[in-house]
């Protein structure tokens, strides 16, 4: 009984570490698809980084109600070498997306600042509140 609990545990633990390698991948497709400027890439990344994030959500819920069962747990029989791959790939997931995070902001920014630019060409300006924040424009004769 305890050992198909733990086997139970370690297949889930198995797939855990299978999903975090799958959604930094994905992380690194959708800045990909970004720099390609592939959205159609970069909307098929998204949804397939939702349904991982969702199975790891459930997993995480799975694991940790049986390593709460004190006849399915056992630190004694958890493999450290295991532990510390998960580890590895929960850290390389995380500066994953502090790059994508910071990629998806600056992107954001350079759209703002296009939509400005293209609002100008239509005479469409928006004044900035406070002192000396008024748009100008430059000109130049050819």
């Amino acid at each position: 009984m305890i050992a198909i609990g733990v086997q139970e545990r370690n297949g889930k633990l198995e797939e855990h570490l299978q999903l975090l390698r799958s959604l930094a991948q994905e992380l690194e497709r959708a800045m990909l698809a970004i720099s390609r400027n592939s959205l159609s890439e970069l909307e098929d990344s998204v949804a397939n980084q939702q349904a991982l994030s969702a199975r790891l959500v459930e997993l995480a819920d799975d694991v940790s109600a049986q390593l709460q069962d004190r006849t399915a747990a056992s630190p004694s029989l958890i493999d450290k070498h295991f532990m510390e791959q998960i580890r590895s790939a929960f850290s390389t997931l995380q500066a994953l997306n502090q790059r994508y995070s910071a990629l998806l902001q600056h992107s954001s920014r350079s759209v703002e600042l296009l939509v400005a630019l293209f609002n100008s060409f239509r005479g469409q300006f928006q004044e900035g509140s406070g002192p000396r924040l008024k748009h100008q424009t430059w000109s130049c004769q050819i």
